[in-house]
């Protein structure tokens, strides 16, 4: 079996294997349901003020226009400027790609650069690269502010639901302590096993992104102090404008409208888990936005209708301005083919 067919076969598992998470938590939610939860959760659906899910979307479209502003400025350094529609086009097909298979949109999105302003593949690559180590590190902060913020609430749920079998969570400052005590263990360890370690695969794999993400964050202080401040900015409003969308469908809600921007801070950090775990989110994201929700008290149907309006919201703005883009792409190779016939 060639490289290429055997990429190909892990590319299908992977898919396989990430839509069959979907479609299990689309299933084990449905088994789970009576009749009666059923109809209570299309009543929330029919309720809900759909002007708010239309705000929304243009939020989410927004979130994405915005990233495709970050993502110009890594261009400066390297000698191109493509142009802000082909960019803001690219980052679309990048999220329509990745519903279908992980990680293809971003190949896909350097190729559509390649089409539109003869961009090299492998410079176009080099910036996807500094920017998803640059947002490994941005959402790795994200969780580490929002388990302070949410600590308390989810210790009372943990302990509400395991009774007297979690009566002895730690506290704050004793996380904090082990936090202090495993870092310095690892500093240790490094010091004296780094070469050692070097042997075992799993280890370099690590070290080897922790050493491309400072590289990252490094690349990104050499656009020049403006631009690494626009950078910065950016960042900052495209996470803004995730937990946004989710402060909004909380408006959509008469159970859910007086819940603040801190219960979306929540709902974004279980939604990102749910877009990791099943193909797009399928199925997981919602289930886990209604569990985000019980730890506000929030009933069940309203917590899936809520879950399932946030996910869908979001991939239909995707799909939709992805498969236009698509045909923008396209028909711009189609041109660019017959010119170079002629």
């Amino acid at each position: 079996m060639t490289d290429k067919r055997r990429k190909r076969l892990f590319n299908l598992l992977k898919f396989t294997i990430f839509l069959g998470i979907g479609i299990f938590f689309i299933w084990w939610f449905l088994l789970k349901l009576d009749y009666e939860q059923k109809v209570a959760i299309w009543n929330s659906f029919m309720n809900a003020k759909w002007g708010w899910v239309a705000v929304v979307v243009f939020v989410s479209l927004l979130s994405h226009f915005v990233r495709a502003l970050r993502w110009q400025l890594l261009f400066k350094p390297i000698g191109h400027t493509p142009s802000l529609r082909n960019t803001f086009g690219a980052v679309m097909v990048t999220y329509l790609a990745n519903l279908a298979f992980p990680r293809l949109g971003e190949v896909m999105r350097c190729a559509m650069l390649r089409t539109s302003d003869n961009i090299p593949l492998e410079k176009s690559v080099g910036t996807v690269v500094t920017e998803r180590l640059f947002d490994t590190l941005m959402f790795a902060l994200i969780v580490l502010l929002g388990f302070l913020l949410m600590f308390s609430s989810v210790k009372d749920f943990l302990y509400d639901s395991l009774s007297e079998k979690m009566s002895s969570l730690p506290t704050m400052t004793g996380i904090a302590v082990a936090g202090v005590v495993a870092l310095v263990a690892i500093l240790v360890i490094y010091k004296l096993f780094h070469d050692k370690l070097m042997k075992f695969s799993l280890y370099r794999k690590g070290f080897d992104l922790i050493q491309g993400c400072i590289s990252g964050v490094k690349s990104i202080l050499h656009l020049g102090p403006k631009s690494t401040v626009l950078f910065l900015i950016y960042s900052v409003i495209i996470y803004l404008l995730y937990i946004a969308g989710g402060w909004l469908i909380l408006k959509a809600f008469v159970e859910t409208q007086t819940l603040g921007f801190q219960t979306a801070f929540v709902i974004y950090l279980f939604g990102s888990v749910g877009m990791m775990i099943s193909q797009g989110g399928l199925g997981a994201y919602p289930v886990l936005v209604w569990q985000a929700l019980t730890l506000y008290g929030i009933s069940e149907p309203t917590g899936l209708a809520c879950g399932w309006l946030l996910w869908g919201s979001q991939q239909a703005i995707v799909v939709v301005v992805g498969l236009a883009f698509l045909i923008y792409f396209s028909l711009l190779k189609k041109e660019k083919n017959e010119h170079q016939l002629q």
